[in-house]
């Protein structure tokens, strides 16, 4: 479907809910899982099978920005069993990080953030090598990101994350994007050309090899005998479109357009994100903070607002002055939230089962609502965008711009 339905908090699954299927100790160790490994993990192979696990524990994951979100992120992941994980982060840890991370302490105040983080992430599951990488990802060739199955980017500035993004699709891996500004938040996930297999309970009609949506297709189905009962298995297929295209040209889909009733339910906070997104491009990395700035911002979201079709009574003050009032904090149970889903995502697309993000999840923490919306613009989708990321690649000589070139990300003061 092109877009799904707000989420309660309450109805977010954790990791341990992906799947009921259980695994066969003799089939994990033909898969070349240990016994160890088979102990450890007993109960994620139960629930979401034995070649899932085996495609996780050989993953190498990059994670970029070491903060509150990103502690999340790390910590499910590790605790899932991929082979590694690269954290990058240039920054050093400040008074201010300690407030909603739980990898570091005041004594590690002035220290690199992803160095101070390793020896606490590296507790959580000795298996997994974690590596730490202290230059500015800004200076990152796009050879880099090659070495990785996965590239998740946290608390970035657009223009940072636009590079990375075109990096990623020259290199064929999956991306992730994240962030969060107090109760609000975002995921963003651009893995090209997605399939995964769907394993359900044959119904009396039977699955036809089509398109569902402009994004999704199905192209496979087979099927098998199980306990009595005819199972089949259905691969679907979902295309992409980039963080540079979801982030501010796409609309919502049609189906969204055509009924008012929709539109009115669509959180105003995407609007809030994309006048955000648009402000720091073009004040150098600032968040709003000035006087000025609020008046500029407020022009910005009322543009934003109009441009996605959104109900001018959606887009109240009061909406605006929280939202303003939350800029550049971290509240722990949000991150906790956020970087759960995305952590259940990343080993969902690993082991490509379950329907991935597609492909912006918008947290509103006052309606504890975590809607999904599937943003992308009219023209191609997929790896037929693959040209377009070369192409903006080459115009810079195959290279990103250096990081003097780039806006700083600056939140209170303090530069990331």
């Amino acid at each position: 479907m092109a877009a799904a339905p707000a989420l309660p908090i309450s109805q977010v699954q954790p990791l341990d809910m992906v799947d009921s299927s259980i695994a066969n100790p003799a089939v994990a160790a033909a898969e070349g899982i240990s016994a160890d490994e088979i102990a450890l993990y007993d109960r994620q192979i139960r629930l979401w099978g034995v070649q899932a696990q085996e495609k996780i524990r050989n993953a190498n994951v990059l994670l970029i920005t070491m903060k509150g979100l990103a502690n999340e992120i790390a910590k499910n992941l590790v605790l899932a069993g991929i082979h590694s994980l690269t954290v990058v982060d240039h920054a050093v840890v400040t008074e201010k990080d300690l407030g909603a991370q739980f990898f570091i302490s005041e004594a590690d105040i002035g220290a690199n953030r992803a160095e101070a983080a390793a020896p606490q992430i590296r507790k959580l599951n000795p298996r997994v090598t974690v590596v730490v990488d202290k230059e500015d990802i800004r200076y990152k060739k796009p050879d880099y990101f090659a070495m990785f199955d996965i590239i998740v980017a946290t608390e970035l500035d657009p223009d940072s994350l636009n590079l990375i993004n075109i990096a990623t699709r020259i290199n064929h891996k999956p991306f992730y994007a994240a962030g969060v500004h107090g109760f609000y938040g975002y995921i963003f996930s651009d893995l090209i050309q997605h399939d995964y297999v769907i394993e359900r309970e044959k119904g009396n009609r039977n699955t036809v090899l089509q398109a569902e949506t402009r994004t999704r297709s199905v192209i496979d189905v087979k099927a098998k005998k199980e306990n009595g009962k005819n199972i089949e298995l259905v691969t679907k297929r979902e295309l992409y479109s980039t963080w540079f295209l979801a982030s501010d040209a796409a609309t919502l889909p049609p189906d969204y357009l055509r009924n008012r009733r929709r539109l009115k339910a669509v959180t105003p906070i995407l609007s809030c994100l994309r006048a955000l997104w648009e402000f720091i491009q073009v004040n150098g990395g600032r968040i709003p903070s000035t006087s000025e700035d609020l008046k500029q911002f407020t022009v910005l979201v009322t543009t934003k607002h109009k441009l996605l079709g959104l109900p001018d009574e959606t887009l109240r003050s009061d909406v605006l002055r929280k939202f303003l009032q939350n800029l550049g904090s971290e509240i722990a149970p949000v991150t906790a939230v956020l970087g759960g889903q995305l952590a259940q995502d990343v080993i969902n697309v690993l082991g490509h089962r379950q329907q991935p993000i597609q492909n912006m999840v918008v947290f509103d923490g006052d309606n504890m609502e975590a809607p999904m919306y599937a943003l992308h613009p009219q023209g191609p989708l997929g790896e037929e965008l693959l040209p377009i990321s070369e192409n903006a690649m080459m115009v810079n000589g195959g290279n990103p711009p250096m990081a003097e070139s780039m806006p700083v990300f600056e939140v209170g003061g303090v530069q990331v």
